[in-house]
C-alpha cells in the first residue's frame, strides 16, 4: 500500500486486518482437519486416531503460517525492505 492509502485508513483497521489474517491461520486448518479426521475415522473405523492425527497436522500448518505472517508484519512495522537487506547496509554501500 502506498502512504496515502495508509493515512486515509482508520487507526484500528490495520490491527483488525492483522488479527483476521492470524486468526484465519488458526481456525481454517483446524476446521478442515476436523472434517477430514471425522471422515477418516468413519471410513477406516480408526476413531479417534484419524481426528487426532489430522488436528496434529493442522497445528503444525497453523504454527508455520503464524510464524510467516508474524515475520511479514514485523518487517512491515520495522520498515525493512522486501529484499531482506538492512537499511544500514544499503546506506553504507554508497
Amino acid at each position: 500500500m502506498d502512504d496515502k492509502k495508509i493515512k486515509d485508513q482508520p487507526w484500528w483497521q490495520p490491527a483488525l486486518i492483522m488479527f483476521t489474517r492470524l486468526s484465519a491461520w488458526v481456525g481454517i486448518p483446524v476446521i478442515i482437519a476436523t472434517f477430514i479426521g471425522n471422515w477418516l475415522d468413519d471410513k477406516y473405523r480408526i476413531a479417534p486416531w484419524g481426528l487426532l492425527s489430522t488436528v496434529g497436522v493442522a497445528f503444525v500448518i497453523s504454527m508455520a503460517g503464524l510464524v510467516l505472517e508474524a515475520g511479514k508484519e514485523y518487517k512491515r512495522l520495522t520498515g525493512e525492505p522486501k529484499d531482506g537487506k538492512n537499511k544500514k547496509d544499503i546506506n553504507n554501500k554508497k
